[in-house]
């Protein structure tokens, strides 16, 4: 009982480390073509900005942003899909208490409740759903973990199934397996394989438009730098 519990406490301290990354390090790569119209020029700049920071004051300006460009076009399910992220990323970011942290959350389920209904990517929206599983964990690991770490796992596999070269599901994935102890069949070794797949997947990823998802690959060459620099110490 002992050891559970102590593995338990280890899940919980790699989660909350993970909770404490800023937003920047999954930064999108530059969109392959410049956006024509204002209305996605606008909302390239707004996603370019809540891409470049780990501030929840910016971030939370990004939201509201991204507001205005859902009221502006309420049929586009990217606003909808892009406040979720922004609220996820606000929760991780942020030193606020545990209930208020769950409040992003639930606001950011409901935006990608409503990205979905406007016929979002259905891919995209599980791994960010399973990113929002995470952030659930990081709010309360000790309580969460054993909980959530499973659900992320879940909703992963049925975006892989729906589409395979998704890069941001092996991302997700990695993040998941490099915080959980080794005990639990985890740690940095047992993703490394996985961060080096979802370098490949980004290679040969096309995003379908200038605003299309397009985020996480700067993340993942950031963590196998890291291991390169480990390797050669």
């Amino acid at each position: 009982m002992k050891k559970t519990l102590f593995a338990l406490a280890l899940v919980a301290a790699s989660f909350a480390a993970q909770a404490q990354t800023p937003a920047a390090t999954a930064a999108p790569a530059a969109p392959s073509a410049q956006p024509t119209d204002a209305y996605t020029q606008l909302l390239a700049a707004t996603v370019q900005e809540l891409m470049s920071t780990g501030d929840p004051a910016q971030l939370k300006q990004a939201d509201a942003k991204l507001e205005r460009a859902a009221s502006v076009k309420p049929q586009d399910w990217l606003p909808r899909y892009y406040q979720a992220y922004t609220r996820v990323i606000t929760c991780f970011v942020s030193k606020e208490d545990g209930d208020t942290k769950d409040k992003y959350l639930d606001q950011a389920e409901t935006a990608l409740t409503q990205a979905r209904k406007l016929g979002g990517d259905e891919s995209e929206l599980l791994v960010l759903q399973a990113y929002l599983y995470q952030a659930r964990l990081g709010v309360a690991p000790m309580m969460r973990s054993m909980k959530y770490s499973g659900m992320v796992n879940e909703t992963l596999a049925q975006a892989k199934k729906l589409n395979p070269a998704n890069p941001r599901i092996y991302l997700v994935q990695a993040n998941n397996v490099y915080y959980t102890p080794s005990m639990f069949g985890g740690g940095a070794e047992v993703a490394k394989p996985i961060y080096e797949q979802a370098k490949v997947r980004f290679a040969a990823f096309k995003p379908a438009s200038a605003v299309a998802p397009n985020w996480g690959e700067r993340q993942v060459l950031g963590r196998l730098k890291n291991y390169e620099a480990t390797a050669a110490k």
